[in-house]
C-alpha cells in the first residue's frame, strides 16, 4: 500500500445497516404500484453484475417513518442467502430497501461512493465477506460486515481511479457485449439448424439420390409392432421371474405384473393443420408412440450416502453431457431398490420432467447410477436412433411443448402422462442416421466457437478483477496521474481524511 494511503474497516468510513421487510400481503395491498414515494428494493431486484431494478412497482410513501433510507450515492450489498456478498450495486437516487440487504452510506461526504462501489466488486472484498459469513449459508450481522478491511486513499486519487476503472470498464464491457451477441447468436443458428432438419431441408438432397426408402404407412405399421414386442417381452420375462419367485418358496415380494401398453391419443385434424408440411418420407408422431418404457425416479427424497451410486437430478442433465461432478449419492443396496422400478441403461433417453424441464439427453455412460423424480427415463423402439431423439426433443418444436405440457408454479413438473403427448416427426432410422450426421456437422463448429467464447468471456472476467486488484493496491494510476491528483486543493494523506471521518463520527 502506497504510503499516502492507510487500511481502515468499512464500518469506520461509513454508517451501515439493514433495510426492511415488508408483508407480501401489504406489500400487494399498500405499497405495489403507489402513485409517488421512494423505490423500494429488494434482493431480486440487484442483478449479478451490479445494475438496480428500479421498476419493480413497490414505492413506499415518503412519510412512511418506519422505513429505512439508502440516499442516493450509497452501496447495496446482499447478507444473506446465496447471493450474499456477491450481489452489490450503486444507488443513483434516494431508495428504501429490504432487510436482506445491507447499504453503505456516505454520510460524512468524505469517501467516493463509486470508490466504495468499486472495492465491493473486487474478489477480495468478497473472500472477506465469507470470513464473517455465520456458516457456509449464513449471513453475516452488520457488526461483523463492519469490520471487513478497506484500503482508504486521498479523495482526489479516489475520484482518479473511479475513473480510471470506468474507462477500462467500458472496453471491457463492450467486448463482453461482442461475445454475448454472438453467444446468443448461436442459440439462434442451433435451432435454426435443428428446425430444418426436422423439417427434411437439411436432408432433402440426400433422400433425392435414395431409391428405396421406406413408405411412411409402412413404417407407422413397424413402429405399432416394435411397441408390441417390446410388451411381449416384459411379460415373457415376468412369467420367468414368477416360476422363480414361486420355487422359492413366495418368500420374497411377488414380481410386479407389466402394465398393458396405453393407447396414445390419435393426432387430431386441428392439430395437424397446425403443424408444419413434411416430406414423403416423414411423418408426426407422439412421443408416447416411439417408447416402450416411460419411467421416473422416486417420488420422495432418498437416504444419501457419502459415496457409492450416483444419484442425478433435473440440475445434472444438459444436451452436451450429464453432469457427474455436483451430484449425490444412493448407497448400491438402495440403488437395486429403485431400479426394479426405474433403471437407466446405455442409449435410454434423460428426460428432465421437474425444476427446468424439457431437456434431453443420451444416456452415453457405461456404469451405473440412478435418478430422481425430476428426470425421466425414456426407452425408444428399435427403430428410433438415440441421438436423432435427443435433437428433436431439444429443438425448439418439442422444448415448447413440453413447456405447455409443464404445470404447477413453485416445484413445476412435466408429467409422464402429459409428455408422451409431444408430437414430433419421424422418419426411417437410416434417414435419421442421416439427420444426425448433419446437425453434428454443423453443431460441432458451434461448439468450438461457443468455447473460444466462453474462454474469451473468463479472460474478461479475470482482467476485471486484474484492474480492481491493481486499483486497490495503488498500482492502477501512473505516477503522472498521481501527480495530478496531489495538485487538487483537496488532496491530503489518508491518515487526515481517517482524522475528519473521526471527528464527524464524534
Amino acid at each position: 500500500m502506497r504510503e499516502d494511503w492507510v487500511e481502515t474497516e468499512l464500518g469506520y468510513i461509513s454508517k451501515i445497516y439493514n433495510g426492511n421487510s415488508i408483508n407480501a400481503q401489504l406489500k400487494k395491498e399498500k405499497y405495489l404500484n403507489f402513485p409517488s414515494g421512494f423505490n423500494y428494493i429488494a434482493t431480486k431486484d440487484l442483478s449479478s453484475d451490479g445494475v438496480i431494478n428500479y421498476q419493480n412497482g413497490i414505492k413506499i410513501p415518503i412519510n412512511e417513518p418506519k422505513f429505512k433510507i439508502a440516499p442516493n450515492g450509497s452501496v447495496l450489498v446482499c447478507s444473506e442467502g446465496g447471493s450474499a456478498g456477491r450481489k452489490t450495486a450503486y444507488v443513483n437516487e434516494d431508495i428504501c430497501f429490504g432487510n436482506k440487504l445491507f447499504a453503505i452510506t456516505n454520510e460524512f461526504n468524505l469517501i467516493e461512493g463509486k470508490y466504495v462501489f468499486y472495492y465491493t466488486r473486487y474478489r477480495k472484498f468478497f473472500e472477506d465477506f465469507k470470513n464473517q459469513m455465520n456458516g457456509i449459508i449464513g449471513g453475516v450481522s452488520a457488526r461483523k460486515f463492519s469490520l471487513i478491511p478497506f484500503p482508504l486513499s486521498p479523495l482526489p486519487i479516489q475520484r482518479a481511479i473511479v475513473s480510471k476503472i470506468e474507462t477500462l470498464f467500458s472496453d471491457l464491457d463492450n467486448g463482453i457485449s461482442d461475445l454475448k451477441k454472438a453467444q446468443d447468436q448461436l442459440r439462434i443458428y442451433r435451432q435454426a439448424v435443428l428446425k430444418k432438419a426436422f423439417e427434411g431441408e437439411l436432408t432433402k438432397g440426400w433422400r433425392d439420390k435414395q431409391i428405396d426408402l421406406p413408405a411412411a404407412e409402412e413404417l407407422l405399421e413397424q413402429i405399432k409392432q416394435e411397441r408390441q414386442k417390446h410388451y411381449e417381452q416384459q411379460l415373457d420375462d415376468w412369467k420367468k421371474s414368477i416360476k422363480i419367485w414361486e420355487e422359492n418358496g413366495k418368500e420374497a415380494k411377488r414380481p410386479s405384473k407389466p402394465r398393458q401398453l396405453v393407447e396414445i391419443p390419435v393426432i387430431s385434424e386441428d392439430e395437424l393443420i397446425e403443424l408444419p408440411v413434411l416430406p414423403k418420407t416423414m411423418f408426426w408422431k407422439r412421443l408416447g408412440d416411439i417408447v416402450w418404457s416411460v419411467k421416473d425416479g422416486p417420488h420422495y427424497s432418498p437416504k444419501y450416502s457419502e459415496s457409492g451410486i450416483p444419484f442425478l437430478s433435473g440440475g445434472n442433465i444438459r444436451p452436451s453431457g450429464v453432469d457427474f461432478k455436483n451430484v449425490k449419492y444412493i448407497s448400491l443396496e438402495l440403488h437395486g431398490e429403485l431400479s426394479k422400478r426405474c433403471k437407466p441403461e446405455l442409449n435410454d433417453i434423460l428426460y428432465t420432467k421437474g425444476g427446468t424441464t424439457g431437456i434431453a439427453r443420451v444416456n452415453t455412460y457405461d456404469f451405473d447410477f440412478n435418478v430422481w423424480v425430476h428426470v425421466a427415463v425414456l426407452k425408444s423402439i428399435d427403430s428410433i436412433v438415440p441421438f436423432y431423439l435427443q435433437h428433436v426433443l431439444n429443438s425448439t418444436h418439442c422444448y415448447k411443448q413440453s413447456q405447455k405440457y409443464t404445470h404447477g408454479v413453485g416445484n413445476q413438473d412435466l408429467g409422464l402422462t402429459r409428455l408422451v403427448l409431444i408430437v414430433l416427426p419421424i422418419c426411417s432410422k437410416r434417414e435419421q442416421h442421416q439427420i444426425v450426421r448433419e446437425i453434428e456437422s454443423r453443431l460441432s463448429v458451434c461448439d468450438k466457437v461457443e468455447e473460444s467464447i466462453k474462454e474469451g468471456l473468463e479472460k474478461a472476467e479475470a482482467l476485471r478483477q486484474s484492474i480492481l486488484k491493481k486499483a486497490f493496491e495503488g498500482k492502477l494510476l501512473s505516477q503522472a496521474e498521481i501527480e495530478k491528483c496531489k495538485q487538487e486543493p483537496d488532496y491530503e494523506p489518508a491518515s487526515e481524511l481517517l482524522k475528519k471521518i473521526k471527528a464527524e463520527r464524534k
